[in-house]
Parts: C-alpha cells; structure tokens; sequence
C-alpha cells in the first residue's frame, strides 16, 4: 500500500494518493512522508483531515516536523499544537532550533505556553521531562455514576482513561481505581470504597533509567508523577518508556564501542559528526595502548632470544579482551536490570574467579595440546604460553566482572567499562605476565 500510494504521489494523483493514506495506521503514514520531496510532504500534509495530521505528526522525523512548522501557516501550527498531547508537544520543542520554538510557542495559548514552559524547566531525561497532564482525575466522594460521567465528558482528551488518579482539594493523590474497577463496580458505590490506596508513584527528578527499571519491576502501563509535597503532576505511559528504553540501550552499545553517544540517527547524521563522536575515545585508547608497545619494548633481549614468542602475543592480547568482554557484558547487563546491586561485588568476583578457572583450564589445554604436539614447540615455550594464558583469561574475567560495579559506585555509566577499555587493562597485565614467566621459565636475563 505504501508503495502504491507514493506512486500515486509522483505521478501527481494527489486525490487518489489520499484514499489510499487515509487507509493506513497513522505511523505507516508518517513513514511513506519520510520517502518524499519534501514539498510532497506538505502537499499530502495539507490534504488530511486535521485529526489525521495531527498524529501524523507527532509519528514523523524531528526533521520533517521543523520542515512543515517552517513551512506551514500560524493558524495550521495552532492547531497541530492545542490537538497535540503536552509531553508530544515538549519532546517536539527539546530538539528543535531556537527560531522553531519560538515561532511554536508564539502560535500557542497561553496556559498551554506556561505548561509547556514548566515542563522545560525539569532536568532532561527525568521523570518531569516525560509525564503528560493529560490524566483523569476524580474526588473521592464521587460515586461510580458520577465518576464515569466525568470520564465520558473529559477522557476523549486524555492520553489513557485506564486508570484514573483520586486526589483531594490540595491535589494531593490519594488512591487510584482502573476503568474496569468502576464499569464493574455498582453505580452507587463511592470510590472511596474501591479505589486503591497503595500507590507505586514517582517523583519529577526521578532520572529515566530508573524510571524503566520500575515499570519492568511491577510490570506496569502507567505510573503516577508527584512532587515533593505529594501532589499528583503527571503521569508516565509505556509508550513513553519503551522510547526511554530504546534511548538508554542505543547509548550503551554506543558507550561499550567507545564512542561519544548521540541520539541522531546513523543515515541522517554526517560525517564530521560521527567522526567528532569516535575520534575522542580512540584518540584515547591509541594512547594508552602505547603502554602494550612499551612493555614489549622492555623485553626486547627476551624476544630476540625466543623470536617464537612473539608469534603468540596477539593470542594472549584476544582472548584477554575477549574473555574480560565476556564479562562485563554480562555484569553491565546485570547492573542494567537491577539483578547485581553494590554489595553483590563480592558474589560477582567469586563466581567469576570460578568462571575462570574452568575456561582458564579448558583454553590452556587445549592450547598446549595444539602448541607442543601438533606445531612441535619447545616444551618451555608451550608452558610459557600456557601459563600466561590460564593467567591472562583469570585477570580477563575478574577485571571485567569488577569494572562495571566500581564505575556505578563512581555514579559513572557501567557502560564505559566494556570492551576498549578492559582490553586495555587486560593487555598489560597478560604482557607482563607473558614475559615474566618466559623470564623464569627459559632462564632468560
């Protein structure tokens, strides 16, 4: 359908071409209008129906959207404002350019103005930043006729109707009853009776990840926002969190690459921007991998008088990096969905010393098998290379296993302690132990 439509669309058919959009789900529309000219875009844009629009283009590209507000008339951009949702509305706004939000904010009423203006103020990626006011809100007193009314007169505007909010005259929450609570509940019942007092809530500088972390925990759809002074403000939907969700893992893999994140989108990004965010990191680790080159440097004599032992330093240096990896994925991952806490370092260490010995042993084995009798190296040499490998895979997964926890305990990203940087550490600690053991072994001054 989509390719029909855009068809439609080039050979000018622009009737025919909305029939066929005003068939499809709103998000498959949004999508066909990133695959046009852009002054395709707004000639299909003007075409539907205002409730249509709407959603479309709260669904289309932060790019696409600058483009139709720069493009499209004031009384069109009030529209497309007073029918968005508010935290729609804030999330447009956070990533467009200074003259884009001020041409919005102009074309907006003034109590939505002063809201949206409140919702800028909270600190980016916390709980007040997310929420929307667009919730039920009931009193106590109601019955469940009364309460159902109020739903039918105000909820067509409101995100979710599911769950509604009872607060008291300082707007302090005080319970909640689900929408099936009140439809199988008798008329004359007071929500008093009914509603839920043990309230799971948030506060409004709750930070995102945690936020998430809560909502898998208690396997919610939705969850109330309050102040300090426990007043309800907001609340948070699941299609809010699975974006959270989505945003913190692409900031992880991005961080375990050694890479500076970024929210841009890799195709629409260029490439002075994606070199700017690699460049740093590796700057960084090509720097500190000098020390590798300066601990081979110090052992030049061994090397000169057992050149074989050069031919297995690349070996020892990857199954290090990848063993300490191995690790700490699993340890980030752990910290991430709240399964390893900060006392739980010591359990960690422990199995991971466990781990080791038995992937230690098995890599060892099998290594000396292949070494002395298959390519028929020099026993001492096989040992050597044996040895430092058992070593290098026990530092490899304890360093990996320990990095993440201690950069929680620093409030840094786990994240950062992945591959670059633990196959950094785990280099210089199975060179030195490579070397130090050929020292000892083959009795080399």
């Amino acid at each position: 359908m989509i390719d029909r439509a855009i068809q439609l669309i080039e050979e000018g058919k622009y009737s025919h071409a909305r029939t066929e959009i005003l068939e499809m789900n709103v998000v498959d529309i949004a999508e066909l209008f990133e695959e046009l000219e852009t002054e395709k875009i707004l000639i299909m844009f003007r075409l539907l129906p205002k409730e249509i629009a709407v959603d479309v283009f709260s669904y289309m590209s932060i790019e696409s959207q600058q483009f139709l507000i720069e493009a499209i008339t004031d009384t069109e951009i009030r529209t497309i404002v007073e029918e968005l949702f508010l935290d729609d509305t804030v999330d447009i706004l956070e990533e467009m350019p200074a003259n884009v939000v001020k041409k919005v904010l102009i074309n907006t009423s003034k109590d939505k103005r002063d809201l949206i203006n409140h919702f800028l103020k909270y600190p980016d990626n916390s709980a007040g930043s997310i929420m929307t006011i667009e919730y039920v809100d009931l009193k106590k007193e109601m019955t469940v006729k009364q309460a159902l009314n109020h739903i039918r007169k105000i909820g067509v505007d409101k995100e979710t109707i599911n769950t509604c909010y009872v607060m008291n005259q300082n707007r302090k929450l005080e319970g909640i009853v689900s929408l099936r609570k009140l439809i199988m509940s008798d008329e004359d019942v007071v929500i008093d009776e009914i509603m839920q007092t043990n309230i799971i809530s948030l506060n409004t500088h709750t930070d995102q990840e945690e936020i998430a972390a809560i909502f898998k925990k208690y396997d919610l759809l939705v969850i109330p926002v309050v102040d300090n002074e426990v007043r309800l403000v907001g609340i948070i939907t699941i299609d809010d969190v699975v974006d959270i969700i989505d945003q913190e893992n692409t900031e992880d893999f991005q961080k375990m690459a050694a890479m500076q994140p970024s929210d841009e989108e890799y195709l629409k990004t260029n490439v002075f921007s994606l070199a700017k965010h690699r460049v740093i990191w590796l700057m960084v680790l090509m720097i500190s991998a000098t020390i590798t080159g300066s601990i081979i440097k110090s052992y030049e004599e061994i090397l000169q008088s057992v050149v074989i032992l050069a031919a297995f330093i690349p070996m020892l240096m990857d199954t290090g990096g990848n063993s300490g990896s191995q690790s700490a994925t699993l340890v980030i991952r752990g910290l991430a969905l709240g399964e390893i806490e900060m006392q739980d370092i010591g359990r960690v260490l422990w199995k991971e010393f466990r781990v080791s010995l038995l992937v230690g042993t098995s890599l060892a084995g099998v290594n000396f098998l292949r070494i002395y009798f298959i390519e028929r190296t020099d026993l001492n040499v096989a040992i050597t290379v044996c040895v430092s490998l058992f070593l290098t895979v026990v530092v490899a997964k304890m360093v990996g296993g320990i990095l993440p926890i201690i950069a929680k305990k620093l409030r840094l990203d786990p994240a950062i302690m992945a591959s670059p940087l633990i196959t950094t550490i785990v280099d210089a600690v199975a060179l030195i132990a490579y070397f130090a053991i050929a020292t000892a072994l083959m009795g080399i001054a």
